[in-house]
């Protein structure tokens, strides 16, 4: 697309750049990266950054001819912290080289802010009279608030036109930009057509379950003091008693993601505080934003239960596999991992439940991109953020064996529980609230209990540490970062040390936030777990540059 011509008009949208930007003024010297999480740091330095990608999710907008979402969120950070993202037109993260671009215009010096805009509209061709628009959403904390109006000034001074959801979870800001750039097809671009989209397929799926009882409809849960409490509660009065909430760290006393939440949980291996539960209850844990989900529970010897993403993902596809065994369609199913996924999740769904398995590098966009290359893909981090993709083609040959008028009994049954199935999956990125209403149906449907989930296969005990190092970028990764090619000779050192121990694995590989090395291990028992990581931390230690005080044996 050729670049427009130099008008009035867009001459005096650069001189209000320059003149509001002057209020979003950048600390000198501060550098930000765009990482798999957007901007994320302390919210004092995050005003000029704020602005700088309302000016860029116009130029998105102006490129695509859509609708661009930016969500105002730290997720499972601090407080005090705050970050951004912006949201391609598909409800899915933002492009690489466009990744690029955000932290090019958030590290740009003040006087050097209109070169870098210019040199972005210029390298990718952006016609500036292209009508631009731009959804907004923000979490809870403090600072989202006058954090939000910054990235509005930066979307007004490019003339683009914006929508502000206010308060909503990251999952439905992304939900919201994908209804609007598919026209409502993917649903209604409201609130309240998100809510009635997840109830009514939930509703219909638990119909097909008879007799479910009162332990079966009672959940835990905890909100991490965040957006997702506050949504869940708007959503409760959706669901007509078919799940019944008992909300914990609801936000009106506790700190947004203080001794609570999915991180939390998930890192420490303990119940919330502040949550009261019995033995064998059902629980379950968001982040701050609500898109990662953790289940849990305690069994009668006191003993904590940990059903992360591996264990989702397991149940979810073992599920989809049957259903479509049921119903006879030759769809392939896949789940996408990373290197963190537990050994004894892996040998479960490619021994037992035959399904393919593929590693991808950390990251959720890794993932959801491995994901597209299936009829469905299946894909959670073991930190529980996660969700399930349909192909084009998949979803229509489900929705044509559904309306079937010659097809069995059977098979009819298992198409339409697939169909609710897809309309309750938030297949833009991962989402708690979605998350939680389909592991519901699923444990219904399959009558199962939490225990009984838990027992479809047994972890193996496994430990992660970290290694200071002068310079990550000494560690360079291959096979999905499962195995190092540099330094000379780590690789070689883990896999002797792996050698020592049963059912053993390991690998590490560099932070992408800190100058530190990550370490994986895990065996057959916690001892030697813990041995083997010590291990191959002071390989890493010795060959890749450690600093400070050499690793410890646990």
């Amino acid at each position: 697309m050729p670049v427009s011509r130099p008008t009035t008009a867009k001459m005096a949208e650069f001189e209000e750049v320059s003149q509001k930007s002057a209020l979003h003024s950048k600390p000198v010297g501060l550098v930000l990266q765009y990482g798999t999480a957007g901007f994320r740091t302390n919210a004092n330095k995050l005003d000029h950054v704020m602005f700088r990608m309302g000016l860029l999710a116009t130029l998105r907008s102006k490129k695509t001819k859509a609708t661009i979402g930016v969500m105002v969120t730290a997720s499972h950070n601090p407080e005090e912290d705050n970050g951004v993202k912006l949201v391609d037109p598909m409800g899915e993260m933002v492009t690489p080289a466009w990744e690029g671009y955000a932290t090019q215009l958030a590290n740009a010096e003040q006087e050097g802010l209109l070169a870098t805009l210019k040199d972005i509209i210029k390298r990718e061709a952006i016609d500036m009279v292209q009508e631009a628009r731009v959804f907004l959403g923000k979490d809870t904390r403090r600072s989202s608030e006058s954090l939000s109006k910054a990235v509005l000034d930066g979307v007004h001074a490019l003339g683009g036109h914006s929508k502000d959801y206010g308060l909503v979870t990251t999952p439905q800001l992304h939900y919201m930009v994908c209804c609007q750039n598919t026209q409502g097809r993917y649903g209604e671009a409201t609130m309240n057509g998100y809510y009635q989209k997840l109830s009514k397929a939930f509703i219909q799926l638990t119909k097909n379950v008879p007799n479910r009882t009162d332990d079966q409809k009672t959940l835990l849960v905890d909100g991490a003091n965040g957006i997702g409490a506050l949504k869940v509660s708007e959503m409760e009065t959706y669901l007509k008693k078919e799940l019944q909430l008992s909300l914990f760290n609801d936000g009106s006393t506790g700190k947004l993601n203080h001794l609570c939440g999915a991180d939390y949980v998930k890192v420490q291996q303990r119940a919330p505080t502040g949550v009261e539960m019995s033995a064998g209850e059902r629980c379950c844990s968001y982040d701050g934003d609500a898109d990662r989900i953790v289940y849990y529970y305690t069994d009668s010897a006191c003993r904590f239960h940990l059903l992360d993403g591996d264990k989702i993902a397991t149940l979810i596809s073992t599920y989809l596999k049957e259903l479509l065994t049921q119903a006879g369609l030759d769809l392939q199913i896949a789940v996408v991992q990373t290197a963190y996924a537990n050994g004894s999740s892996t040998r479960y769904l490619e021994d037992i439940m035959k399904v393919i398995v593929r590693c991808t590098k950390t990251g959720v966009k890794h993932l959801h991109h491995a994901a597209q290359e299936f009829d469905i893909g299946v894909y959670f981090e073991a930190n529980g953020h996660g969700t399930v993709l349909f192909s084009k083609l998949a979803e229509e040959k489900i929705q044509q064996l559904a309306q079937d008028s010659n097809a069995n009994d059977e098979k009819k049954r298992a198409a339409l529980i697939l169909q609710n199935t897809v309309n309750l999956i938030n297949q833009t990125v991962g989402d708690a609230l979605s998350d939680m209403l389909l592991i519901e149906a699923v444990l219904a449907i399959r009558e199962m209990t939490v225990q009984q989930w838990d027992a479809i296969y047994t972890d193996l005990p496994n430990r992660q540490l970290k290694v200071k190092v002068a310079d990550r970028r000494v560690i360079d990764t291959t096979d999905a970062e499962r195995r190092t090619v540099c330094p000379a000779g780590l690789q070689e050192a883990i896999d002797t040390l792996v050698k020592k121990y049963n059912l053993a694995r390991s690998f590490v590989r560099p932070s992408g936030t800190e100058d530190v090395v990550r370490v994986y291990a895990e065996a057959d028992t916690q001892e030697h777990a813990d041995a083997l990581a010590y291990e191959v931390s002071l390989a890493v230690y010795q060959l890749a540059g450690g600093v400070g005080e050499e690793p410890k044996p646990l």
